[in-house]
Order: structure tokens, then sequence, then C-alpha cells
């Protein structure tokens, strides 16, 4: 079997079967397939697309091709005398999306171990690893056993994806950025589910984003997605759902990296964006309810909404930074935090309501400013970053500050201050706030 086979069968339309896909992955993984012929291959995965049993063959192929975790051993055990669950959480991507930032912490101060393994950023999307690599001394890079042994006492770690952990994900997540590949549902489900599988979950809760600012721009196509990621952990005997969110304007206010953090420890102090707020706490809920820490949803909004406004869930991130080496005192105060050199307030050049703010544009505006990718390896600007002061719906008078943007470089700034205005439509009309959820899969 030859590399050049499988990506000209594919290429012609065929259908890989299981050898094929697990010869391809196994040979990419360890350097024995180049990344030119890699690309190749997904770009035919890409525009060919594959079957549901292509896509459980390689979400198996990528979840087995390093280390596997049992995190059993970490789950705490009931007054009944039986063992909670292990709940993973993953979002699909999305403009200003620092959940994972807030729901961990949030999670394991109600007495839920949160063992995640998070990502950098896609294309205009933003990663949870760069934004946590925003507070000096952080680490990104704990081992498995390392890992294992922080959740094991305190219960909760982020962490970037580990070497050994799915190593074929890590190579081909980092390539689809760099070929225009990201946005393949098949592509999408196997790298979410393997590191999913490899990482030992008992189930899983997926916040599968919806418009402008994410992968999936139609209610459809998230729905197809969410349906495929629900298929495929059921085939998998793992217990999933997912919820549809909106991302036609970013999650809260703060889109780069520094910024996010800010706006995170903001919300971990019961205040930051209500709508950032609302969605924690909904994710948080699916969590609990699939750990078996409590029986019915309400309960479990109920023990989220109680634990943040305690300060249990601030202190837990508090913890969980010092134990991965960062700089407490840069998110006791978060001035300490990497900050851009100039600072500019982009006033509304009209008064009506908000009628869009395109996430996209905004995400984009972003990484022009230096605080995403795009190239592969390519280093980021922690400081740079946009705050939106307005969400779809609100009223806006005219002069009022719309944005502001943080930037290192006046041209770079220029040219989001730019991009970011031409993101925000208005309207003479009153207009309806968007929701934060659509629906969630299984429906209830």
């Amino acid at each position: 079997m030859h590399a050049l086979e499988v990506i000209t069968k594919k290429r012609d339309g065929g259908e890989l079967s299981k050898e094929e896909i697990e010869f391809f992955v196994r040979r990419y993984t360890t350097d024995q397939i180049p990344d030119y012929q890699a690309a190749a291959w997904l770009m035919a995965l890409f525009l060919r697309g594959m079957t549901e049993r292509e896509t459980y063959d390689l979400t198996l192929a990528m979840a087995h091709s390093g280390r596997t975790l049992d995190m059993r051993d970490v789950a705490p055990t009931t007054e009944a005398g039986e063992k909670l669950l292990v709940v993973d959480k993953h979002s699909t991507g999305g403009v200003g999306d620092k959940v994972s930032l807030i729901l961990a912490p949030l999670v394991a101060a109600c007495g839920v171990p949160m063992a995640k393994m998070t990502g950098r950023g896609l294309g205009f999307t933003g990663g949870t690893v760069d934004k946590l690599e925003s507070i000096p001394g952080y680490r990104t890079d704990l081992s498995v056993d390392a890992f294992k042994a922080q959740v094991r006492e305190i219960g909760v770690a982020l962490s970037g994806q580990t070497i050994d952990l799915a190593p074929a994900d890590r190579k081909l997540y980092a390539l689809r950025d760099a070929t225009a590949t990201v946005e393949s549902i098949p592509l999408i489900v196997s790298s979410i589910m393997s590191k999913k599988l490899a990482a030992g979950a008992d189930a899983i809760v997926l916040d599968v984003k919806v418009g402008t600012g994410a992968f999936m721009e139609t209610a459809d196509d998230a729905e197809r997605l969410a349906q495929a990621l629900v298929r495929l952990g059921k085939e998998a005997r793992r217990e999933v759902v997912a919820l549809i969110a909106d991302m036609n304007q970013p999650l809260g206010r703060a889109v780069g990296n520094a910024l996010e953090v800010r706006e995170a420890i903001d919300t971990l102090h019961d205040a930051g964006p209500r709508g950032l707020r609302q969605h924690c706490l909904t994710i948080a809920a699916e969590v609990l309810c699939l750990s078996r820490r409590v029986e019915t949803r309400r309960d479990a909004l109920t023990l989220a909404l109680e634990t943040l406004s305690s300060g249990a869930a601030w202190q837990k991130f508090r913890q969980m930074v010092e134990a991965q080496g960062g700089d407490v005192s840069c998110v006791d105060d978060p001035d300490g935090l990497p900050q851009a050199a100039i600072v500019e307030a982009v006033p509304a050049p009209r008064s009506g309501y908000l009628a869009g703010l395109d996430a996209a544009e905004v995400g984009l505006a972003v990484v022009g400013l230096g605080g995403g990718r795009e190239e592969m390896g390519q280093p980021i600007d922690h400081s740079v970053g946009v705050l939106v002061h307005h969400r779809v719906g609100d009223a806006v008078r005219e002069g009022v500050p719309l944005f502001t943007v943080h930037a290192n470089d006046q041209e770079k700034l220029e040219t989001a201050c730019e991009r970011v205005l031409r993101a925000h439509a208005f309207s003479n009309e009153s207009v309806r706030p968007l929701p934060l959820f659509y629906k969630r899969i299984p429906e209830q």
C-alpha cells in the first residue's frame, strides 16, 4: 500500500477502507508521509467527503495513534457509592469564545473533575491554549502523568494536547489550518471525537457554534454536524449532548487573547457580560447532569449559579493557574497581563439599532492585528484585540464608543478599525436580540 494510491482513490471519489485509513494515519504520524501528501489527502477528503463509516474509522485511527487515558480513577464517588462519570466539553470554535476558562474551574468547584485538553486557534477563531499563554508562566504542555496528577489533586487542569495523546490529530489539526480544509464536517467530527476518546471521557458536552463567526454558517449545517457528533459518540459508547449556540456576533465583548482572559476573570467574579455568563452556566448544567452529580437540570443550574456567586469558581481558577506555573498576581490584578501600546475607541457613525455584528470580520481583524495565525506555527501577539461595546438589538447613539481596538502597530490599527466598523450594521427600526442557543441534540 502506498500513500499516493490512498490519495488518488479518495480524489477520484472512492470510499477508503479501514486499513487504508489506518495506514495513512499511522504513516503520517510517524513522519513516513510528508506534509505535502497529507495536505493533498486532506483536500481530497474535504472535496469528496467521507461516509459515516470512514469518519468513524478515521476517528478511531486518530484516537489510537498514541497513548489513551483512563480517567476513571480520578472521578470521585457519590454518597451512594457510585462513581461520577468523567465529562469533557468541546466547542467547535468561535470568536470571543473563552467559555473553557470559566467552565473548567466552575464545574470543578461543583465537585466534578474537569480534565480538559484544548487547542490553539484555527482560522479566525481563537484557541484556549493561546488565551492561557497570555498568563505569564502558565504551562500548557503538561505531560499525561502530570495532567492526571493535577486533576487528582485539585480537580481541574486546562492544558494543550500532549505529544503522545492523539498525535495524528495534533499534526492534522495544524495542517488543516494552513491548507483551507478546516470547514469539513467529517474532519471536524474526527478531530473533536478522537481527542475526547483518547482523553478518556465517559460523556461529552459539545458547544456547536452556528453563524458568521463559526465554521458552520447555517442552522442546517450546524445541526448536521451536531447530529454527526452525537451519532459517532453513541457508536463509540459515550453519552454525548450537543447544544447549537449562536455565533453571529462575538461571544462576550472581548476578542483577543489577554482581553478574553480579563473577561473570563470578570465572569468568574460573577460579573462580565450577561450573555457570556448565562452561556457558561447553561453548559455547566449539562456537564453536571451528565456526570450524575445532580439529577435535574434545574438542580444543576442552581448549583452552578451558587458556586459562581460564592467565589468558589474563582478560587479554583487561581488554584489551577498556580498549579500550572502561572503568575497568580497577573490574574489577581489583570493589569499584569500583556497590554497593547495603542488603544483607540471608534465612535458610532450614526444613531439607530445594531442590526448585525459580523463575528468573522471581527475575528479576522484580530488576526490582522497579530492576535491569530495566518500560517502554521506563526507566533501571536497576546496583547492585541478588539472590545465590542454593543450587542445586536442594542440602541446606539451617534458618537458613543462603538468598539475599541488594542494594537501595537499604527497601520494594523487603522486596518482593523475599518474592518470592524464595516462589521457593524444599523437599522432605524428596533431589532430583536439574538438567542444564546437554538437547539439541544438530543432534544429534551
